[in-house]
């Protein structure tokens, strides 16, 4: 039998941050979005006392129930490193994982020897003392079952932190008590049309003949409904999908009206192009830049330029910093409070540095973009970069409440004293 695991990290950024700062393991915390607007992740403490998913933060603080809740800044660098830790603990105990985000992975549990619920308790364990991350998992022998299992595993805080729902008498038995909001690929649109047909349960949809789920959910729903029903329709994949695209895109903390400080933007966000670029292996044949002012304040003067080239396959730092800005430089306009900018590099492929007249010594390229890497995987993001570029700019995320990088820069690491 075809069977997946669905591990998923437990309010994953707030166990992140908790994972190296004991005091916040027993107070309600949430961690917010980018320049501290909206709540994006809640500790079970934080959600016990009322606090909403993607409440701004500016509203929700003042209020005198959750006066004790405590806050902290996303930090994305810590929260992709716990991640990395917590795929290769997985790599060690299943023999395939597969990604689905930054704390959800789906387990190949087939076949392995032992009880199947035995083995994801053990799984727990060692990611709980292994990485600091509590986590629930799921079983089932589909991943929608696996994720709705997960679900149901997440809810029972008494529990064992693994729901089973390998065997059909199980699920069928729980599906008659599950709504249909819990099944992953089912949005608002298709929960109104299956409310007006009298399909509120999980189980008075798997009853529905799959013709009549095929014409009203088309078959996307279908594959829902086939997967519900135990039939596994998405298998791992072994190979990431190819990317089409990378982006890298910002809102300031306060508004640029100066062009110095949008180039060093620009820059700076050519330059973690170039990292991300390389460490998936491509180069990028095309680049989109673009910058805007606020459109919620129409009172103040527009401008939202855009502008897509083609550019000489790369991956090269230095090139794809001198065309985003010189991109920039033809779109920007005095008068203007831009409050966000970004680039977008497109037709992305493997890297192949065969191009018949490069403006640039490919091997020399090759050689300088791997010593810039090497020196910032060693000592830190940024530790090396261009000189146009900033590491921590005035214009910057509003982050004020941000733990340290404590896995990804030597100088935040962890200090113990014997």
């Amino acid at each position: 039998m075809t069977l997946y695991g669905l591990i998923d990290g437990n309010s994953f950024y707030c166990s992140c941050e908790r994972a190296f700062d004991p005091k916040l393991r027993t107070v309600p915390l949430v961690v917010l979005s980018n320049n501290d607007g909206c709540v994006i992740a809640r500790s079970n403490e934080a959600k016990d006392v009322g606090v909403a998913m993607g409440e701004p933060w500016h509203l929700a603080k003042d209020r005198p129930e959750i006066s004790a809740v405590v806050w902290r800044s996303s930090n994305y660098a810590l929260y992709g490193d716990m991640s990395r830790r917590v795929y290769e603990l997985l790599l060690e105990r299943a023999p395939r994982v597969e990604p689905y985000s930054i704390d959800e992975m789906f387990l190949d549990l087939e076949g392995l020897p032992g009880d199947r619920v035995e083995r994801c308790v053990r799984i727990r364990a060692d990611v709980r003392a292994l990485a600091k991350i509590p986590t629930c998992v799921g079983i089932g022998p589909t991943k929608t079952i696996a994720k709705l299992a997960n679900k149901v595993a997440k809810k029972d805080r008494a529990g064992s932190g693994v729901c089973d729902f390998a065997e059909e008498d199980v699920r069928q038995s729980a599906y008659r008590d599950l709504g249909l909001s819990e099944v992953w690929g089912i949005g608002r649109a298709s929960l109104e049309k299956l409310r007006r047909m009298g399909a509120e349960s999980i189980a008075d949809f798997v009853a529905l003949p799959p013709d009549t789920v095929r014409q009203m959910l088309t078959v996307t729903g279908l594959r829902t409904h086939a997967e519900l029903r135990g039939i596994s329709c998405m298998p791992l994949s072994m190979v990431p999908s190819d990317k089409k695209s990378l982006a890298v895109t910002r809102s300031f903390s306060r508004p640029i009206d100066r062009w110095p400080e949008l180039e060093q933007a620009v820059a700076t966000y050519a330059a973690k192009a170039g990292a991300r670029l390389r460490s998936h292996g491509l180069t990028a044949g095309a680049m989109q830049v673009f910058m805007h002012t606020n459109p919620f304040k129409p009172g103040e003067p527009q401008h939202s330029p855009s502008m897509s080239f083609d550019i000489e396959p790369t991956a090269d730092t230095l090139a794809l910093l001198g065309s985003a800005t010189r991109a920039a430089q033809r779109m920007w306009r005095p008068g203007y409070r831009y409050t966000k900018a970004g680039i977008i590099l497109l037709d992305l492929r493997v890297t192949d540095t065969s191009s018949l007249f490069p403006s640039r010594d490919p091997e020399r390229s090759a050689k300088l973009m791997r010593a810039l890497d090497a020196v910032n995987a060693r000592y830190g993001r940024d530790a090396l970069r261009p000189a146009m570029s900033a590491a921590r700019p005035s214009w910057g995320m509003k982050r004020s409440q941000l733990s340290p990088r404590y896995t990804t820069h030597a100088d935040e690491m962890l200090e113990v004293h014997a």
